[in-house]
């Protein structure tokens, strides 16, 4: 009897012991997988952008805006022809696919691996964005994409454009990324011979140069003092993947590590 006490015992204490090391592992297999935030930060944004059908209505809407906008524009006199201002990605074409991919290969952005991604041509367009192009088209307004893609991306943008019936697919209008990054000079250059009446983005640099490279409470402090141009003349369409706003929060440092990033990313946010 005593030993039989013993031996059920044993096999208790051996099942807890089991137990305490599942949920151990567990634990710590839970904590490294938390461990990369932007990574993981990334693929969860993807899976909303693939996902939500919130997110297509949130383009429609934007787009929806643009055109209402843009009749009461053309109501207007105008000195010289009419244009807009729109970025490329995240703005127009998902570029989701990609996010997805270096997630899952656990990397980040590179020039090289963009390049291999816009050159397939085949980021697709977001609700909306086709029907308003076109319709500005009809109505004589040119269209320039002003982008931060580079040089060895452009064919494959015009591609991708000319794929889904963008108008004004063509090298004059598709203006990339030659040395800075701010596409202030851009848009300047095109002001000297046409009239910008509406400008659209993801990010806020796309409406203005006083958006470039602040920190993030004069980000915040520019888009208050400039209220009265969103949905007006700046048309800003959803993007929790990336952009200047997560540069912002970097101070635009681009040699941390991820796990510099995670406590920074964890230093920025408030729980309960």
């Amino acid at each position: 009897m005593l030993k039989r006490s013993f031996f059920i015992a044993s096999i208790a204490l051996a099942s807890f012991s089991s137990c305490v090391s599942v949920t151990s592992t567990a634990h710590v297999q839970n904590k490294q997988e938390l461990n990369n935030i932007e990574l993981q930060g990334k693929l969860y944004a993807a899976v909303f952008q693939q996902n939500a059908a919130e997110y297509q209505a949130l383009c429609a809407q934007a787009f929806n805006i643009a055109k209402l906008q843009l009749d009461n524009i053309l109501q207007q006199e105008h000195q010289k022809p009419l244009a807009i201002v729109t970025d490329v990605d995240e703005t127009f074409l998902d570029n989701s696919p990609y996010a997805v991919q270096m997630a899952r290969e656990g990397k980040s952005f590179s020039d090289a691996s963009w390049t291999q991604w816009t050159t397939r041509a085949d980021a697709k367009p977001v609700l909306g964005s086709v029907e308003f192009f076109q319709y500005a088209a009809s109505k004589n307004v040119e269209i320039f994409y002003i982008t931060n893609r580079g040089v060895n991306d452009k064919q494959g943008t015009i591609e991708n454009l000319k794929k889904f019936d963008y108008p004004y697919a063509d090298d004059s209008h598709v203006v990339v990324r030659t040395s800075e990054s701010s596409k202030e000079t851009r848009r300047e250059n095109l002001s000297k011979t046409h009239e910008i009446v509406l400008l659209l983005g993801d990010n806020l640099s796309d409406f203005s140069a006083a958006f470039d490279k602040k920190t993030q409470s004069q980000r915040l402090e520019n888009v208050i003092s400039n209220q009265e141009l969103f949905g007006k003349k700046f048309i800003v369409f959803p993007n929790s993947g990336y952009g200047d706003w997560e540069a912002a929060l970097f101070d635009y440092k681009k040699d941390l590590t991820p796990k510099q990033k995670d406590q920074i990313y964890n230093q920025s946010v408030i729980g309960f």
